[in-house]
């Protein structure tokens, strides 16, 4: 092993029943480097990162992983993260009713002589790695009150508590805003100026050309090929992630605009806990047969606030406006009277509002219309069931072997795809669809836009909701533009320009100023 690698990991070929998640695998990791690993969901990246953290024990794979010039064979995490190694998941695993410094050292506490916990010691050395990754807060601060960005913090304060000479981050930027993500890629080259070695897993291309010294593209459980950072560009990260070139990471449709289907007036919302506290003001907007209209704002304008309060009043309190459906004032106050009107709601949170982690796929699909499959005695046809669930895997391309598999075997573009699949199944006449294609890669997107341009096509109307310009303005019709709880602007296409959308954004922001 070359002493500049700190990793090498050897024709890794890792299966599941059905399924060869890793295909003769090869990676090489050069000591004290940002490496990106990038590819489609479901390509085998945070398997790959499995394997060599133990999740994935040894035994269970074939190959060889050379870590520090010695054959590693971890059979658990504790053995990976005993030489080093961390790995901090997608979904953060931080105990929300504890406080940061309880979360940081939790399996790892510090002591008194009596063997009690020495919470003078462990809010001190808890502090002092706050500092070190720029968490400013309160070592005692429970971690249910603060932000995602300051979690990852924690997080990764966590990791340099276990002395981590190997960090692998999954995701690390998926649920942050742009501030949050700028903080975080700074801290990563700070701990590099620090000799630690960080593996860094992402969809953001952006980011991993601007931080990565190399990126590796892994597809179809198969390595494609490792690159410098500086000559990556993305057209080329694509074809290799894809298989493909991609001339247009948008589906051209056509425009068959119909009638007004859906309009929302004076639409007014509370904080659900703070009261007083203004969430959505006044916001009215409307959207017609056959229509992409799209939300754009800034992190904390009230977008997905606007559209939960919206289906069934699932957030919020002293909700007032008026909302129409074809020009007659409906009531929406559940989300079975949104769903009976014909409205449906795909979350941004997927997991925690928009799957049953507990069944599988079939239950999921059919779970927002499974009236059609219940008789009338209250008994549901599970045959019908798995039926519609595998007519639905063929319709949207849902990479599984079966349709039994439970939720969480699917990557996370695929479990997106059971959502939408989920809400076509109920067969709506309005989608809002909140962040659709947040955490999924360019393929599963440009399969997420096809979706959306079929709905339309059928003359459904269609809400999309996109923390991402480029994204909201590449499916739109019409754009409306949230500030701060307000509709600061509509914005025909053809007039939509990034600058134009982000000085209605901050609209305001300025005026508050």
């Amino acid at each position: 092993m070359d002493q500049d690698n700190i990793l090498e990991m050897r024709s890794i070929t890792k299966t599941f029943p059905g399924v060869v998640a890793l295909d003769d695998v090869t990676l090489t990791v050069k000591r004290g480097e940002i490496h990106a690993i990038c590819g489609e969901n479901g390509a085998g990246k945070s398997t790959l990162m499995k394997v060599l953290s133990g999740v994935h024990p040894y035994g269970t794979y074939e190959g060889q992983i050379i870590y520090e010039g010695e054959e590693a064979r971890f059979h658990s995490i504790n053995d990976s993260e005993h030489k080093g190694i961390v790995i901090i998941h997608q979904e953060l695993a931080l105990s929300p009713y504890q406080s940061i410094a309880e979360n940081i050292f939790l399996g790892n506490e510090r002591f008194t002589k009596a063997h009690l916990i020495d919470w003078n010691r462990t809010n001190a050395d808890a502090k002092e790695l706050m500092d070190r990754v720029g968490l400013v807060e309160n070592p005692t601060t429970p971690i249910s009150t603060i932000g995602v960005g300051k979690q990852q913090l924690v997080e990764i304060a966590k990791a340099l508590s276990k002395s981590v000479k190997l960090l692998i981050l999954d995701e690390p930027t998926a649920a942050l805003n742009d501030t949050d993500s700028e903080h975080l890629l700074g801290l990563l080259r700070g701990l590099q100026a620090q000799g630690i070695t960080c593996i860094m897993i992402s969809h953001k291309l952006s980011e991993l050309m601007e931080i990565a010294d190399t990126i590796t593209v892994i597809r179809d459980g198969k390595t494609i090929e490792s690159m410098p950072g500086p000559e990556a560009t993305q057209e080329r990260l694509i074809k290799d992630m894809v298989g493909r070139e991609m001339s247009s990471r948008y589906p051209t449709r056509e425009h068959n605009i119909g009638e007004e289907v859906f309009r929302v007036e004076d639409w007014t919302v509370y904080h659900p806990t703070q009261p007083g506290r203004l969430m959505i003001d006044n916001a009215s907007f409307y959207v017609r047969a056959g229509e992409v209209v799209g939300i754009a704002g800034l992190m904390g304008a009230g977008r997905t606030e606007l559209a939960m309060s919206l289906f069934g009043h699932s957030y919020g309190k002293n909700i007032s406006g008026h909302t129409y459906i074809h020009g007659e004032e409906v009531h929406l106050h559940t989300v079975n009277e949104a769903i009976a009107h014909g409205v449906a709601y795909v979350s941004e949170d997927r997991k925690r509002y928009g799957l049953n982690l507990l069944t599988n796929i079939v239950t999921n699909t059919t779970a927002a219309g499974i009236s059609k499959l219940t008789s009338r005695l209250g008994f549901i046809n599970d045959n019908k069931g798995a039926q519609v669930a595998d007519e639905y895997r063929e319709l949207l391309g849902i990479r599984t072997p079966s349709v039994m598999a439970a939720i969480t075997k699917l990557s996370g573009g695929n479990q997106q795809k059971v959502v939408v699949a989920k809400w076509l199944y109920a067969d709506p006449e309005i989608l809002i669809l909140d962040e659709p294609t947040r955490g999924i890669d360019v393929g599963a997107k440009y399969e997420i836009y096809t979706i959306i341009n079929d709905l339309v096509a059928q003359g459904k109307a269609v809400i999309v909701i996109s923390s991402e310009l480029p994204e909201v303005m590449g499916v739109s019709d019409r754009i409306y533009t949230l500030s701060f709880g307000s509709v600061t602007g509509e914005v025909p296409i053809a007039e939509a320009t990034p600058e134009k959308l982000m000085e209605l954004m901050t609209k305001e922001k300025e005026i508050v100023k």
